[in-house]
């Protein structure tokens, strides 16, 4: 079979429990509503312990396998947070909340986690222990460090890691992953740019912030081009640029923009920060004026363990479908990455067929995928900790 038999018969409830998240999204660090039903499912299926309020709103529960002999703990993560996006699916359970929904799949990825959860309660064929992580504020909030630093390793003797996110573009039920980075770095840069206002038909009286920071724009992406190695992948983008100035015959006194730096490699994220920083003060020096550069670190490199890649394979390849383990890396971020840093493990894309992008407020989580998630959460922690 491809999937395991159980969730099969559980599909309609785990995809009810779905389509209620959806309906009912929640914010970053909001996640009250979304806690607390997580919590009551765990409670209901008889999961041995049930914490709430980790890291803020992350819930974590605990299943004890059959025998502790292995003493090890695996732990499975789900995101539950939402985006400040405006659905405009129609769907008949679309979100309730004007400006919230659901753009990313976190409601599939915690559906299922729970439908594994009951599964793995009911069966519990495995030597260890299941560590069940629902994490709040994984959209740009870093819920997974919150986590961590709240003590989440030591509480539960974490080993290891796994966690799944829907891919649209894969054929619903397939996975794809690969060792070693699978996705980037992501910080974020404020440049501003103070030169000396004046009078536009004057130009030769100010030091004109426009023309400067268009210099550090152009400049900014020769960074990529001509400083970073080829096959080093590394994107940096300018996103916003803004002057005090909403007149057409002023020269600003100052000029800002913002952007973007996303790198597979941790040396080339130390690297584009210095050389972000040089470009733009350099740049401003030569033109008379000042920049500023504010960095904002943000999500490290997602970098995947190549014996937890393994197992993740051969986890899924067991339920009979498609198994891609030498995709290519992607350039979004994600804070799973966190967990990487602090112990091996493994992150997965699962196929969600032909939809919407994530983060498209057309985006929906396909439900023809939720056995082939439960079914690998099941699979990879009765692998990675077998019964004897």
């Amino acid at each position: 079979m491809p999937i395991k038999n159980r969730f099969a018969e559980l599909l309609p409830e785990i995809t009810a429990w779905r389509r209620e998240l959806h309906e009912n999204p929640e914010l970053s660090y909001a996640e009250h509503k979304t806690a607390a039903f997580v919590a009551d499912k765990l409670r209901s299926f008889g999961c041995d312990e049930v914490t709430e309020g980790v890291g803020g709103t992350g819930v974590v529960g605990i299943i004890r396998g059959k025998a502790n002999a292995s003493g090890r703990a695996v732990a499975l993560r789900a995101d539950m947070d939402a985006l400040p996006i405006h659905e405009i699916t129609g769907l008949d359970y679309a979100s309730k909340t004007p400006g919230v929904m659901h753009a990313c799949g976190h409601d599939g990825h915690t559906a299922m986690l729970l439908g594994a959860a009951q599964y793995m309660a009911e069966t519990r064929n495995f030597d260890g222990t299941v560590v069940l992580i629902f994490q709040p504020a994984e959209e740009g909030g870093a819920g997974a460090k919150a986590m961590i630093d709240d003590g989440l390793l030591d509480r539960w003797k974490i080993d290891e890691f796994y966690g799944i996110h829907n891919a649209p573009g894969i054929p619903a039920g397939d996975f794809a992953t690969c060792a070693g980075p699978l996705q980037a770095s992501s910080d974020e840069f404020e440049i501003i740019v103070t030169g000396k206002g004046g009078h536009a038909a004057e130009p030769h009286n100010a030091v004109d912030t426009v023309l400067v920071a268009s210099q550090i724009v152009v400049s900014l992406h020769s960074i990529v081009s001509r400083n970073i190695d080829a096959l080093k992948r590394v994107v940096l983008t300018v996103a916003t640029f803004k002057t005090d100035s909403n007149a057409s015959n002023i020269i600003p006194e100052t000029a800002r923009m913002e952007g973007t730096v996303r790198c597979l490699d941790p040396d080339m994220r130390l690297f584009a920060e210095e050389r972000v920083r040089r470009v733009a003060e350099d740049t401003a020096s030569a033109f008379g004026a000042k920049a500023e550069v504010i960095w904002m670190p943000g999500y490290p490199v997602t970098v995947n363990d190549a014996s937890a890649v393994a197992s993740a394979a051969e986890a899924a390849r067991a339920l009979g479908v498609k198994v891609d383990d030498t995709a290519k890396p992607i350039m979004p971020s994600e804070d799973f990455s966190y967990f990487l840093e602090e112990r091996p493990g493994a992150y997965v894309f699962l196929g969600n067929g032909d939809s919407a992008m994530c983060h498209h407020p057309k985006y929906n989580f396909n439900d023809e995928a939720i056995p082939f998630g439960c079914s690998f959460f099941a699979e990879i922690a009765e692998r990675r900790m077998p019964a004897a």
